[in-house]
């Protein structure tokens, strides 16, 4: 397979003529089936060897190759929503050369970023943000008197479900800028989509009257490129004509001011090329509702379980079957998984408890307890701040709900925290999912902020396990009604330490550590799963004749008081470490009680930098950021040697 040093991956005939979108707008139009057909392929053969997200981008091939064939990009702005579906657009962008190190360190990353090439014009990696920032740019376009420029956001049914979108086609209705939305419905985010808007789309998709008047208005629309200056006028007589024909049945989108065309075949490039070209000369906003398949052209995807294929990992691509790592030994499981059964566990025990999810069940294992107790376990959609809400209104009722969301997005809902739970003081329990540095996703998926953020709050409990048992425990603690305050369990992405992980409950006194072992030259503080690192640390800092005492503080908020009071009156020399961000977190919590007491240390805080952290494996981005067990016996070295230097 291999063609050269450079790329092991062969591209095929014309997609190996296209370097820049300009390449392929050379083509004739009946080529463009071949190059979709290659570019599938390019893409099956790269991400079953090198992982990726997969299914989003198969789905939307032939939209791709269609809109960088009929827009001037870069020239014509192109804003891809989320990004799990953009790899066939950065293959046509000039990254086929380098894809094969797509979320790999020190690679490209996984999501469109403006860094990276200028046909990526807006970075994303959280959904739902493609209308609004197109408007921004179609007026920005608008006001600079800027001639025959096009913006184009790609959304999905499933980012649409969240309110930004909504509020994003509400001001772009009300504006005259060239603004094409185009509608990627397949029916999935991550998981199959829910909620009123699916069943919407679905009737749109099915409808009769729908299906009826499509011919017609595609060949009045086929038109419209002839007329010239009076194409205003004729797209006018398209948007009445489509009105006219649905009386019976109203069109959302065109209740926002939309034109609203569709819905057509996402697989069909040479009908979308057609339909593009004359929607191209359209002036205002108007959408195109495009059917796509997520995984098309990949039977095991197709067919399959479209949740799985969104980033299956490694895989056979002759047969799908995925590629896992042998052990004999037994292993431990993941954080999410810990949780979703844990949570049924208490949920059997206390019938008050419910929970919520926006729209990553299976992501964070609530679709355990979904299937387990479907009426007391919700998707509410790609809806962090409903997701919130909804809880807090739960709980004014009685409830305990676990709402789960991944750290990096709970920032989405930050008001809705402090407002709606924590200034009424509601019993919501948030289980923050993805904590600390989440690997290959990069710097829009890394939790680095929510144990400052959520630590400023006035009655939060910020709380973090280090290993399994402490999550269960964390969990059961949490859910007491004698802690009916908002709780947050703060836990990372990947897998625990501990293979015997379902431990009985046991109550855990809020605000109290554990002291893991004893010390006399320095005591490291730790929140957390990089307690683990510390344990190995202390090792290591043993055979080196360094004695360290390791402090596992389980709570940022509220602090240990009586164990910090211990450690400051015992050492000199501290180390706290922390898979968060270093300003405002953990480390800066225990400065804070270390000022207000009046003692005085040397405290080296290990953790996440004042920088965005970029993509790679969770292991290299530990080691980038100091604060793997090599980084923690190096600082404990050298703080130790140095006082015994400045001893001598």
């Amino acid at each position: 397979m291999g063609h050269s040093s450079n790329n092991e991956f062969h591209a095929g005939d014309l997609l190996g003529q296209i370097n820049i979108p300009a390449d392929l707008r050379r083509l004739d139009p009946a080529q463009l089936a071949q190059v979709s057909k290659e570019l599938r392929q390019f893409i099956i053969d790269l991400v079953s060897v090198k992982g990726g997200h997969f299914g989003a981008s198969l789905g939307v091939v032939e939209l791709t190759v269609a809109l960088h064939y009929i827009f001037d990009t870069p020239y014509d702005q192109l804003v891809w929503d989320v990004g799990h579906q953009a790899y066939g657009h950065k293959i046509l962008t000039g990254r086929r050369e380098v894809f094969h190190t797509n979320r790999k360190y020190k690679g490209i990353s996984g999501f469109p970023k403006r860094s990276e090439s200028e046909y990526d014009t807006f970075g994303v990696g959280h959904s739902s943000t493609s209308i609004s920032a197109a408007l921004g740019m179609a007026v920005a376009s608008r006001y600079k008197k800027e001639k025959n420029r096009n913006v184009v956001a790609v959304i999905g049914d499933g980012a649409m479900t969240a309110g930004m979108a909504f509020e994003g086609l509400n001001h772009a209705g009300i504006e005259k800028s060239n603004l094409l939305v185009v509608l990627n419905d397949n029916c999935m985010s991550i998981d199959p989509n829910v909620g009123a808007l699916k069943e919407y789309l679905n009737d749109i998709t099915t409808s009769h009257t729908y299906n009826k008047v499509k011919d017609e208005v595609w060949k009045m629309l086929g038109k419209i490129s002839k007329f010239g200056p009076d194409a205003q006028k004729i797209a006018a007589r398209v948007s009445d004509a489509l009105k006219g024909s649905l009386l019976k049945q109203s069109n959302l989108f065109e209740s926002l001011r939309f034109r609203y065309f569709g819905p057509v075949d996402g697989h069909d490039v040479d009908r979308l090329v057609k339909v593009l070209g004359d929607m191209k000369d359209i002036p205002g906003p108007k959408i195109l509702h495009v059917l796509t398949v997520k995984g098309k052209g990949f039977k095991p995807s197709e067919e399959g379980n479209p949740t799985l294929w969104h980033s299956p990992g490694l895989f056979d691509k002759n047969t799908g079957k995925l590629v896992k790592a042998h052990s004999t030994d037994p292993q431990p499981p993941k954080y999410q998984d810990v949780f979703g059964h844990t949570i049924v566990e208490l949920a059997e025990q206390n019938p008050k408890i419910m929970g919520v999810t926006p729209a990553m069940p299976t992501g964070c294992s609530l679709n355990i307890m979904m299937k387990a107790m479907p009426d007391r376990a919700f998707d509410v959609g790609i809806a962090e701040q409903h997701a919130v809400t909804f809880s807090a209104g739960l709980a004014t009722q009685g409830l305990v709900p676990f709402c789960n969301i991944y750290s990096s997005f709970m920032q989405r809902a930050y008001d809705q925290v402090v407002h709606d739970a924590a200034l009424q003081k509601l019993h919501v329990v948030f289980c923050l999912d993805r904590g600390g540095l989440a690997g290959n996703d990069g710097p829009t998926h890394h939790g680095a902020f929510d144990i400052a953020y959520f630590r400023c709050i006035p009655n939060m409990v910020v709380s973090a396990p280090m290993n399994e048992q402490e999550l269960r425990n964390l969990m059961y603690t949490a859910q007491l009604e004698k802690n009916a305050l908002p709780f947050s369990i703060r836990y990372p992405r990947g897998n625990g330490v501990m293979p015997e992980w379902r431990t009985a409950f046991e109550e855990i006194e809020i605000g109290k550590g554990r002291k893991v072992s004893d010390g006399k030259h320095i005591a490291i503080l730790s929140f957390g799963h990089p307690g683990n690192f510390v344990v190995e640390a202390c090792e290591t800092l043993k055979k080196k004749q360094v004695d360290a005492a390791h402090y596992d503080m389980r709570f940022a908020k509220p602090l240990d008081e009586e164990m910090l009071h211990e450690v400051f009156t015992k050492f000199d020399k501290i180390i706290t470490v922390e898979d968060g961000c270093i300003q405002g977190g953990f480390g800066s919590a225990v400065l804070e009680f270390m000022a207000d007491h009046g003692y005085h240390a040397e405290v080296k805080r290990l953790g996440i930098p004042d920088r965005f952290i970029e993509h790679g494996e969770q292991p290299e981005l530990w080691n980038e950021c100091g604060f793997d067990a090599a980084a923690i016996t190096a600082a404990a070295e050298e703080m130790v040697l140095e006082s015994a230097k400045i001893n001598i």
